[in-house]
């Protein structure tokens, strides 16, 4: 008897194991994959991989499918495998200042859906979290929620969200997280959000700062997915951002990285509410390109009025961009000598001011980066908009569920 426990569970079957789920975690993580993009990222033989997922197969973990007839190109079709998409579906919620935004993907990255809705700033996480899951409750039906136009395949095998398996929620939310995932984890404002949300759902709460989290969703799934390391920066009524070092959400000793917004650009400028002076975010947030354009004769109500204005040619409404990119650029290049990241991925309401701004950031990233890799580092727009911190979330839960990192066990049993 103990020899054949032995013989079960010896040095082979336990290498085995480890391929296996060396495999899963790639699916889990990129998606769908072909048998030569599996070799390349585990690094495994041909032979050892084959057999690998012939197991996985034939256990019904991993499927394949090919692409369909009108996108494939010329030759033989090659054939891309996944997790089984029944066996779980992961969400995203992103609580913003003014509204709710929700995504919803299965585990082979197939998107269900996504919905918005905008609230008043005074509701309480109680009503808010009765949005979301109301939001949640359309997906993959008639109601407002549709497929989002970036981000997660669009699935073969279009289906409704079954809140009854889902497996975790990856949450986004204004401010820092002083332990984002712990079980405590929380800002002051949100104490006690990730237990309402556990409680509502009955599932696994990953919690993170929804800027870092749109960081991670462009290194998934958008502008950088091509990228390595890869740092953002929104540009929004707040200046923050991210870093997506080696895949993985950087979060810093202190649950603090990514407060680009808070390095000084003017020391003599004005204060900021972070208790410096002359912050990035003094110059580049909306409120602060709104008063320098009103302030140089320039006339809009709002954000939108501004953008309308640059983009017919207005000639103010370039100056101040030229400027406020300069200053991002600057910054942008002390933060790439530190870190070099490969891609930078300029998002938030701001940058739909396109090339006016981007171009200048560019200038100013050029003449201050390090002569090595002045030609080296891209600077791209932001590409999944306001579903991006929603999937940033369920990049969250495909990345470090510690559930579906021992996919495929059911989840109840998990839980139990």
């Amino acid at each position: 008897m103990l020899c054949g426990m032995q013989a079960h569970d010896g040095p082979l079957t336990r290498l085995r194991k480890s391929h296996e789920q060396s495999v899963l975690d790639l699916l889990r993580k990129h998606g769908p994959l072909s048998r030569a993009e599996l070799g390349t990222h585990s690094g495994l033989s041909r032979t050892t991989l084959y057999d690998i997922v012939a197991g996985l197969v034939e256990g019904g973990a991993v499927v394949a499918s090919t692409p369909p007839a009108e996108v494939r190109r010329r030759g033989r079709p090659v054939e891309k495998l996944s997790l089984n998409p029944d066996a779980g579906e992961a969400i995203g919620i992103d609580f913003a200042r003014r509204a709710v935004h929700v995504s919803a993907v299965n585990v082979a990255h197939e998107m269900i859906g996504s919905a918005s809705e905008a609230h008043a700033a005074d509701l309480t996480w109680a009503q808010r979290a009765d949005i979301a899951e109301r939001l949640l409750g359309t997906l993959g039906g008639s109601g407002r929620a549709g497929s989002a136009r970036n981000g997660p395949a669009e699935g073969p095998r279009p289906g409704t969200l079954r809140l009854g398996s889902l497996s975790a929620i990856g949450v986004g939310v204004v401010g820092p997280i002083t332990d984002p995932g712990g079980a405590e984890a929380h800002a002051l404002s949100i104490d006690g959000l990730p237990g309402l949300l556990r409680e509502r759902f009955g599932v696994p709460v990953l919690l993170d700062n929804n800027t870092r989290l749109a960081a991670l969703a462009e290194a998934v799934w958008g502008a950088a997915s091509d990228g390595g390391d890869v740092l953002y920066l929104r540009l929004s009524h707040g200046v923050g951002g991210g870093l997506v070092v080696g895949g993985s959400l950087h979060r810093g000793m202190y649950g603090m990285s990514g407060e680009f917004g808070h390095i000084t650009v003017d020391p003599q400028g004005a204060p900021c509410e972070c208790g410096g002076t002359g912050c990035l975010e003094t110059v580049a947030s909306l409120d602060a390109v709104l008063h320098r354009y009103r302030s140089a004769g320039g006339r809009a109500e709002d954000i939108a009025a501004f953008l309308s204005a640059a983009a017919s040619g207005d000639r103010i409404a370039h100056a101040v961009l030229e400027q406020v990119g300069t200053d991002i650029g600057t910054v942008l290049a002390a933060v790439s000598n530190a870190i070099g990241p490969g891609v930078i991925v300029v998002g938030g309401e701001l940058a739909q001011a396109g090339a006016a701004l981007i171009e200048p950031v560019e200038r100013a990233l050029r003449t201050h980066v390090m002569p090595m890799v002045r030609d080296r580092v891209r600077v791209r727009r932001a590409t999944l908009g306001e579903a991006g911190s929603a999937l940033g979330g369920i990049a969250l839960v495909l990345h470090e569920s510690p559930l579906l990192s021992r996919y495929p066990q059911p989840v109840t049993e998990e839980l139990a």
